[in-house]
C-alpha cells in the first residue's frame, strides 16, 4: 500500500508533517475542547502546541525533538486527556530504572490512585488509568490477548529509536503491530534517524495517518569543556554552534 507525506507547517524550529494513506485528505487540526485537559505553568513551544492539537484530535504522532526540548509535555497531555475521557493510557520505557523513575514522577503529578507500575520485578496498582511498564511487559500482555486493552486510548513509546536495536528492536515492532486499531500511539525520540520511513511503515500497517513533529535545533545550548588532570580550570573546546574556538 502507498502513502503520501504532506508538510503541514514549517517554523524556525519546528516542522510538522503528516503521513497518510494515498488518497486521504485530513481535515485541519482543531482543539476539540474549550478547556484544555492539562494546564502547564509555562508557555509552550510551537511544537508542543501542535502536538497537543494532534492528541486532542486523537491521531497518532511521532515527536522527534532534541534532548531537553520538552517532549514530556506531550506525553503528560495525552495522559490528562485520557483521564478526562475516562480512558486509560500506557507509558512504556526501555529499561526498568526509567520505568521506576517515571512512575514516581507521574505519581506526584497525577496522584497515587491514578498511576500504576508493571515491571518484571514489581506490580503496583495494576488497574490504574495510567500504567508505566517496560516494552517487554507490554508485549507479554499483548500475547495473552485479554480484554486488558479495551479501555486503553493511548500507548506512549518513549525512546522509540530502540526499535533499531539489533537485539531488542523486535519487541517494539511486535508491540506496535499487535496493538488493537482503536488505540492511538505516541512515539518519542531525540535520536531517531529515519522518522519518515518509520511513519510510512506505521501508516501502511495501521491504515491510519501519523503526524511527525520535529525540531531543527536543540533549545538548550550544549558546550564541551576539557578539564586536564592537575588543572585549576576548564577549557572550552566546542561552543554551542559546534565550532572549535
Amino acid at each position: 500500500d502507498s502513502t503520501a507525506v504532506h508538510e503541514v507547517k514549517r517554523l524556525p524550529n519546528m516542522i510538522h508533517e503528516v503521513v497518510v494513506p494515498s488518497g486521504i485528505v485530513l481535515p485541519a487540526l482543531r482543539m476539540t475542547n474549550a478547556v484544555p485537559a492539562f494546564t502547564f505553568a509555562f508557555p509552550l513551544d510551537p511544537f508542543q502546541q501542535t502536538a497537543i492539537q494532534i492528541v486532542e484530535n486523537k491521531q497518532s504522532l511521532l515527536v522527534a525533538a532534541h534532548t531537553s526540548a520538552g517532549k514530556t509535555v506531550v506525553s503528560q497531555y495525552a495522559m490528562a486527556e485520557s483521564l478526562r475521557c475516562a480512558k486509560s493510557v500506557i507509558y512504556t520505557s526501555p529499561i526498568k530504572a526509567l520505568s521506576n523513575q517515571k512512575y514516581r514522577d507521574l505519581e506526584t503529578l497525577f496522584g497515587e490512585k491514578n498511576v500504576g507500575l508493571m515491571t518484571g520485578d514489581v506490580t503496583i496498582n495494576r488497574t490504574a488509568p495510567i500504567l508505566v511498564m517496560t516494552t517487554e511487559i507490554l508485549r507479554s500482555t499483548l500475547y495473552r490477548k485479554t480484554d486488558f486493552f479495551a479501555r486503553v486510548a493511548w500507548v506512549i513509546f518513549d525512546e522509540i529509536h530502540y526499535m533499531n536495536d539489533e537485539e531488542r528492536g523486535l519487541v517494539w515492532e511486535e508491540s506496535i503491530i499487535l496493538l488493537p486499531p482503536h488505540i492511538r500511539q505516541l512515539f518519542l525520540s531525540s535520536t531517531i534517524s529515519n522518522a519518515k520511513q518509520f511513519a510510512a511503515w506505521f501508516c501502511c500497517l495501521k491504515k491510519a495517518p501519523i503526524h511527525i513533529i520535529s525540531t531543527a535545533k536543540r533549545p538548550t545550548p550544549l558546550y564541551h569543556y576539557l578539564l586536564p588532570v592537575g588543572s585549576e580550570g576548564m577549557f572550552e573546546i566546542v561552543n554551542q554552534n559546534g565550532i572549535y574556538p
